[in-house]
C-alpha cells in the first residue's frame, strides 16, 4: 500500500560519464550527484527477453512509412552521447542484452519501448538523429534526448540535453533531407502516414518542479504548473501537425512515486502519493489536450497511451505479467537499488526479465516490450481512443 509522505525536494544530478563522476554518502537526501533523469512505467504478461538478435530476422512487411520520435530518457537512443551531458548512458551495463551487447546510450539492459514499437510495425531501428544521414532516415528518425522536458529550462542540472522546443527545430531542419531522398511530391503523403510518436512531461517534475535550486515550486502549486505544461504542450504539438504530422501516438505519466529512487526515500517501502498526487492533474489534462487536438487539427489521429492505468494494473497483479521484483531496479546502490543509479561496469542482476525496472528511473527491456505490446494491440483502458494498431490502419 502507498504510503503518503511529505514531498521534499529531490537533487537528482545523474552521474553517467565515469565511474569517479560521483559519489555521495549518508542518507538519501544528501546524494546530490546520482541518477538517470526520469521515470518509467510498465504493464502486463511477460515474455522472456531474447538476449542477443537480429533485429532483420524478425521484421515484417512495415505497416507504415516510418515513424518520427520525440521525448526524454525513456526513448533516447543515443542522441545524449555527443552532447557535454551528465544524462548518458553510453557504458556497461546499459545494453547488455541488446544486440551484440552493444551500449548504444538507451537507458536500458535492451531494448526501449519505441524499438519494440517499431518492431511491430515492420520498421527497422529508428537512428538516432545525431547518426542520421543520407537514406538512413527513410524509415524515421529519433530526436529523443535523456534530460529533455516541455519547458526549456527542464534538466538544466545535467547540463547537455535537447528540450522538445529544439526537437522540433531538428525535425523542421531535417525536412529538406527527407525531401530530398523521399521527393519533394511525395514527401507530404508519406509524412502524413507516419507515426510521430511523443513522451515528455516526466523531467519537467523530477529535473524541474521538485528540484531544489528550481524556484518553480514557489511559483505555481501543481494545477498551475499543469496548465503551464499543457499550454506549451499543446503549441509544441500543434506546431509538429503544422509541420506535416498527422498520426500521433501521445504517451502520458504514470506513478512517478513508485519508483525505484522515490521508493528508496520513504523508509516504509510504500510509494510516495504526494509525488504522485503531485502528477494527477497532468496526466488528467492531457487526455483533455488529445481530445482538444482531435477536435481542432483537421485530419489528425491522436492515440493517448494511459501509462497511469498501465502501472496501476502491473501493481495489482505483478506475478500475472511473469514480474517477481517490481520494487528494487535490477541495477543500482542503496535502498530499492534506487539511491545510487547503475555504474559503469556494475554487475547487474541476472534475472533481468523478472525485473520491472532496470535502473532508478527506467525499465527492462522485458517491461518495454510489455508496455509497447499493450499500447500496440490493447483496448481503450490503456490506448485511448485507438491502440496504435488500429491507428495505423486510418
Amino acid at each position: 500500500m502507498a504510503s503518503k509522505s511529505r514531498i521534499s525536494p529531490l537533487f537528482i544530478i545523474f552521474i553517467a560519464i565515469s565511474p569517479f563522476a560521483f559519489l555521495g554518502h549518508g542518507e538519501f537526501d544528501d546524494y546530490s550527484g546520482v541518477i538517470p533523469s526520469e521515470p518509467v512505467d510498465i504493464m502486463s504478461p511477460a515474455p522472456t527477453p531474447e538476449p542477443v538478435r537480429s533485429r532483420d530476422q524478425r521484421r515484417i512487411s512495415p505497416l507504415v512509412p516510418a515513424m518520427f520520435i520525440f521525448g526524454d530518457s525513456l526513448f533516447d537512443n543515443g542522441n545524449n552521447n555527443k552532447l557535454h551531458s551528465l544524462a548518458r548512458a553510453d557504458y556497461y551495463p546499459y545494453g547488455i542484452d541488446f544486440e551484440g551487447g552493444k551500449s548504444t546510450g538507451r537507458f536500458s539492459n535492451g531494448y526501449t519501448m519505441v524499438d519494440e514499437i517499431a518492431s511491430q510495425l515492420g520498421l527497422p531501428l529508428v537512428p538516432a538523429h545525431t547518426e542520421a544521414a543520407g537514406d538512413k532516415i527513410r524509415h524515421g528518425v529519433n530526436f529523443a534526448s535523456a534530460a529533455a522536458g516541455i519547458l526549456d529550462n527542464t534538466g538544466r542540472n545535467f547540463l547537455g540535453r535537447i528540450p522538445f522546443n529544439q526537437q522540433l527545430n531538428h525535425f523542421e531542419g531535417s525536412l529538406r533531407q527527407f525531401a530530398q531522398i523521399l521527393g519533394e511530391d511525395d514527401t507530404p503523403q508519406i509524412l502524413s502516414k507516419s507515426i510521430f510518436f511523443v513522451g515528455m512531461g516526466s523531467n519537467d517534475y523530477l529535473n524541474n518542479y521538485l528540484m531544489p535550486n528550481y524556484n518553480t515550486r514557489h511559483l505555481y502549486n501543481a494545477k498551475q504548473f499543469a496548465d503551464l505544461l499543457i499550454k506549451q504542450y499543446t503549441q509544441q504539438l500543434t506546431r509538429l501537425y503544422n509541420l506535416g504530422a498527422r498520426k500521433f501516438i501521445v504517451v502520458g505519466l504514470g506513478e512517478l512515486g513508485c519508483i525505484p529512487t522515490m521508493l528508496a526515500r520513504n523508509e516504509t517501502g510504500g510509494c510516495l502519493t504526494d509525488v504522485n498526487n503531485l502528477v494527477l492533474p497532468f496526466s488528467m489534462k492531457s487526455r483533455k489536450m488529445i481530445f482538444n487536438l482531435s477536435a481542432s487539427l483537421p485530419n489528425s489521429k491522436f492515440t493517448y497511451i494511459d501509462t497511469l492505468a498501465l502501472n496501476k494494473a502491473l501493481n495489482q497483479n505483478p506475478q500475472a505479467s511473469g514480474f517477481t521484483v517490481t520494487k528494487e531496479a535490477c541495477c543500482g546502490i542503496g535502498r530499492n537499488k534506487g539511491q545510487i543509479t547503475c555504474l559503469p561496469f556494475q554487475t547487474p542482476c541476472s534475472n533481468r526479465s523478472q525485473y520491472v525496472f532496470w535502473d532508478a528511473f527506467h525499465p527492462t527491456e522485458a517491461a518495454n516490450k510489455l508496455f509497447a505490446g499493450r499500447a500496440f494491440n490493447g483496448d481503450k483502458d490503456v490506448a485511448y481512443p485507438l491502440n496504435i494498431k488500429q491507428l495505423v490502419k486510418l
